[in-house]
């Protein structure tokens, strides 16, 4: 019988893998500062996530980004070459492709992730529950805890959440969650909360989408303010989750 994962714990595995490439690059450099710092004494490096600016220094500026145009159809803000992992999921009976671009600078993570879910499970769920739970995912996998949140409407009138998740084991979030036709883009941005991350907001509005689909439309009217439940959508689509993200308060940006 073939697995059928859910559509939380589907687009948590995406964003991942941009964590884990952030979380190793850190790693590695604290592994190094170890092996050099004080002279081979004995002597431990101080880890990178206490550092703390110096009073009177210039405000950082950020990097400079240049439009990256990916072969999936969109185009993003880059600090440098992105490193790219594509990977197809199992769901259901057939497979969701899925890719991540992700690049480093100034110690700051920028990461931009898609999966391209089967129409049918999109349809059948409100966009709110679908949003809420890559929110939810993503706070889970990096034992976070959501400090905002806001909902927006990207140009189209294809439906987003933005918010920050702060996590004591790899520092602090901010990200997007836009639902385009069937694909779920999520951005974010992993820094250290001490040094901050003054490119994120250019980061998180740099997406540009080429020729995008329309918005699916879902089955039930007014869903946005209904828990999802828990849908069968057979060997199609996997089993969907309760909306976790039910009860939350809706706000809508431009």
């Amino acid at each position: 019988m073939p697995m059928r994962p859910s559509s939380r714990l589907l687009l948590a595995s995406l964003t991942t893998l941009a964590l884990i490439a952030g979380a190793c690059a850190s790693q590695q450099k604290t592994d190094d500062s170890s092996g050099t710092a004080g002279g081979g004494d004995g002597r431990s490096a101080v880890s990178t996530i206490e550092d703390v600016p110096n009073e009177g220094a210039p405000a950082a500026t950020g990097p400079e980004f240049k439009t990256y145009d990916a072969p999936e159809g969109f185009s993003i803000g880059m600090p440098a070459e992105p490193q790219v992992a594509r990977k197809q999921v199992p769901l259901g009976s057939g497979t969701v492709n899925t890719a991540a671009y992700s690049a480093r600078a100034m110690e700051v993570l920028y990461s931009v992730s898609i999966a391209d879910y089967p129409e049918k499970l999109v349809a059948s769920r409100p966009p709110e529950a679908l949003l809420n739970e890559g929110r939810d995912g993503l706070a889970k996998e990096v034992q976070g805890t959501l400090k905002d949140e806001q909902d927006f409407t990207l140009e189209g009138g294809y439906p987003g959440k933005s918010y920050t998740v702060s996590s004591p084991t790899v520092g602090e979030l901010k990200a997007r969650n836009i639902l385009v036709g069937s694909r779920m883009y999520t951005l974010l941005v992993l820094f250290n909360p001490n040094t901050g991350a003054p490119a994120a907001d250019a980061f998180l509005t740099s997406l540009k989408l080429v020729n995008p689909p329309p918005p699916v439309a879902t089955a039930t009217p007014d869903a946005g303010m209904m828990d999802a439940g828990t849908l069968d959508m057979g060997a199609d689509a996997g089993t969907a989750t309760p909306d976790a993200g039910t009860g939350a308060r809706r706000r809508k940006a431009k």
